[in-house]
C-alpha cells in the first residue's frame, strides 16, 4: 500500500507549489491537500496563534489521518508552533514546514536574516531559529525584516506587488547577514532573483519535502 501524505494549507497559493514538489521528489507517495484559510486569518486578527486555533489545527491533523494520511505536513509557519503539541498527541509523523530550513540556516552562519510579510509569521520563525540554535549549541544573531502589507497583496491576487515589496525588503536585508530565511512558503519563488548575489536565501518548501522524503522513503532519499 502506498504511503499517503496530507498537506495542511492556510493559503490556496501553496497547493500548486507543494503538489509540484511532491510529484518531483516523493515518487510513489500519494498526496492530498487540505485548505483552511480561516486558520491564518484568525491568527492575524488575534496577533498570534490562540488556543482556539490550536485546537482547530489539531482537529485538522486528526481529520487528515482519519482520511487516510500516514503523515501530515503543516505548510504555514504562522501556526507551525502547534506541531510540537501534535507530535505529543498523535502517533504518526507530523512535519513542520520550516524546521529543515531553520536547521540549514543555523548551520550556514551566525547572522541570520528573517524576511517575512506577516508579523504573525516573523515571531514564530525567530523563536524557532533561536530554539534550533540552542539545541545545536550555536550562538546566532537574528536580523528581522518585515515587508508589511505584502501578504495582503498576495491574497488579493496582486502577485507582482507582493514580489516587488518582498524583493525590496530582501535587498535591504542581504548586506547585513550571512544567510536569509524566507519565513513563509509563499515567498519561495523570490529567492531565484537573488541566487547569484550575496548570501544564500533559504526557503522552506523544497527543504521540507526533502526532509519528509528522508522520513517516508529512506530507501530512496540518497538517490536524488
Amino acid at each position: 500500500m502506498a504511503t499517503r501524505l496530507a498537506f495542511l494549507h492556510t493559503s490556496h497559493v501553496l497547493i500548486p507549489v507543494f503538489a509540484a514538489l511532491a510529484k518531483e521528489l516523493l515518487p510513489g507517495v500519494e498526496v492530498f491537500h487540505m485548505l483552511d484559510e480561516s486558520l491564518i486569518r484568525n491568527t492575524i486578527a488575534a496577533g498570534s496563534m490562540n488556543r482556539l486555533t490550536l485546537r482547530r489545527l489539531l482537529g485538522h491533523i486528526e481529520s487528515a489521518h482519519e482520511g487516510g494520511a500516514d503523515a501530515v505536513m503543516v505548510t504555514c509557519s504562522s501556526i507551525g508552533e502547534g506541531v510540537p503539541l501534535a507530535r505529543r498527541i498523535f502517533d504518526f509523523p507530523v512535519f513542520r514546514v520550516d524546521e529543515p530550513m531553520a536547521e540549514a540556516a543555523v548551520e550556514a552562519g551566525p547572522r541570520i536574516g528573517v524576511a517575512a510579510t506577516l508579523k504573525t509569521t516573523l515571531d514564530p520563525t525567530v523563536a524557532l531559529l533561536r530554539e534550533t540554535a540552542a539545541r545545536a549549541g550555536r550562538g546566532v544573531e537574528i536580523v528581522p525584516q518585515l515587508a508589511g502589507g505584502a501578504f495582503e497583496c498576495l491574497i488579493a491576487g496582486d502577485v507582482s506587488k507582493h514580489d516587488e515589496m518582498l524583493a525590496s525588503a530582501l535587498a535591504e536585508l542581504l548586506p547585513k547577514v550571512d544567510v536569509v530565511v524566507l519565513a513563509q512558503a509563499s515567498m519561495a519563488r523570490i529567492a531565484a532573483r537573488f541566487a547569484k548575489e550575496g548570501p544564500p536565501i533559504l526557503s522552506s518548501p523544497q527543504l521540507a519535502i526533502r526532509s519528509a522524503r528522508a522520513a517516508l522513503l529512506p530507501q530512496t532519499s540518497t538517490r536524488r
